[in-house]
């Protein structure tokens, strides 16, 4: 799978610095983002940031954007490295916000007999950083995990 863009100034020529791949907008995009995360994380060779965890977080995002978003579109998944760790993205033709990405008072105490809602508050506490933002035909959620120490 080749990478989106060239490397970025002062790196090494030929090294990928971002991936880009489109998953098709039904279930068996989870398990696809998750073999693809890892094989991204491995091939932008980094230690660029903990694939168990970016490989966790990457499911909840791509498992939401199926589930909440209508349509036969594909979804996009985006890997970028980043000099302090790694950026995923996970674009869908929802302009919509995917949800609460900011922490609440209901994440102190989860319903331990609920099914859904915690993806996003897996991703608020396992991320560095995270959010989301329009683009042109949807938008795009992202999450930044930190290199390894």
């Amino acid at each position: 799978m080749p990478p989106a863009s060239g490397p970025p100034s002062g790196s090494a020529p030929g090294r990928p610095t971002s991936w880009r791949i489109e998953l098709p907008h039904s279930p068996a995009a989870v398990p696809m983002a998750r073999a693809l995360i890892r094989t991204a994380l491995a091939e932008l060779e980094a230690p660029a940031a903990d694939s168990d965890t970016a490989e966790l977080l990457t499911a909840e995002l791509v498992a939401n954007a199926v589930e909440h978003t209508s349509g036969s579109a594909p979804i996009e998944l985006v890997v970028e490295l980043l000099p302090t760790g790694c950026q995923v993205e996970v674009h869908d033709g929802d302009p919509g916000p995917p949800g609460n990405l900011e922490s609440s008072e209901a994440d102190q105490c989860p319903d331990p007999w609920q099914e859904h809602g915690r993806g996003l508050l897996l991703i608020r506490t396992l991320s560095s950083d995270c959010g989301h933002r329009r683009t042109d035909s949807g938008k795009a959620v992202w999450f930044r995990l930190p290199a390894p120490r």
